[in-house]
């Protein structure tokens, strides 16, 4: 029996991602099923008796390296001021704590604080 150099290397990597598989499927019913996590909500509740607020000789966002919480903020509240920081406006604030979480910087250069 003749092979070509070509079908013999199909072939073998066909039979390796099929017994690949087989061994995926053999494990996948000998493990114990793992419980879901329950991952918080995606977006935090609003916390109207409180405001973000920026301390910008901290923000990484007075270069273009950093603009994390202005992706981050969904109202908007948060604009860049170039060679100084950020700005946020209290009155989009809804005070979702989502600017501080994302912040790379410690101690954060957005905390919140009562209004």
């Amino acid at each position: 029996m003749s092979i070509t150099r070509k079908e013999f290397f199909r072939q073998s990597l066909f039979s390796l991602g099929k017994t690949a598989l087989d061994l995926a499927e053999s494990i996948k019913v000998h493990l114990p099923a793992i419980p879901e996590l329950q991952l918080e909500s995606a977006s935090p509740e609003a916390r109207p008796d409180m405001k973000a607020e920026a301390f910008n000789e901290r923000c990484l966002a007075s270069s273009p390296a950093c603009s994390a919480c202005i992706e981050r903020c969904a109202t908007q509240a948060i604009k860049p001021i170039p060679g100084i920081g950020v700005q946020i406006n209290p009155l989009f604030c809804t005070g979702c704590s989502e600017c501080e979480y994302v912040c790379p910087v410690e101690p954060k250069a957005i905390v919140l604080v009562p209004r």
